[in-house]
């Protein structure tokens, strides 16, 4: 990424929901596929491609010192901790949080 590339928006609708359950029919036919399965591996592939995005847009950021780190409103020990995250937590909402902990806490010693 250079310094001249735009920062990638995030694509709004379903890419940044986790897939909901699907409704358990009435009754089973024989050849009915394993929905719970299917949902299983939806919310698997959601997650990969959560953490895949999260490294794609936040790792990078760690080559910049952490001036401009602070410029961007992030910083350097959260983006580690958030990259250390286990896959079935979505690193960028939890960086996020972390993020706003941190400016109460600073809006809190300021005032």
């Amino acid at each position: 990424m250079s310094q001249y590339e735009p920062l990638r928006q995030p694509r709004t609708g379903t890419a940044t929901q986790r897939p909901t359950p699907p409704p358990q029919p009435d009754f089973f036919m024989p050849a009915m596929p394993p929905l719970g399965l299917i949902h299983r591996l939806e919310t698997k592939w959601w997650e990969y491609q959560r953490r895949r995005q999260f490294r794609q847009r936040f790792l990078p950021l760690l080559a910049h010192d952490d001036h401009m780190l602070e410029d961007m409103n992030h910083c350097r020990d959260d983006i580690l901790w958030a990259s250390r995250l286990p896959l079935k937590e979505d690193a960028g909402q939890a960086l996020e949080q972390r993020r706003i902990m941190r400016k109460a806490v600073q809006k809190q010693h300021q005032g």
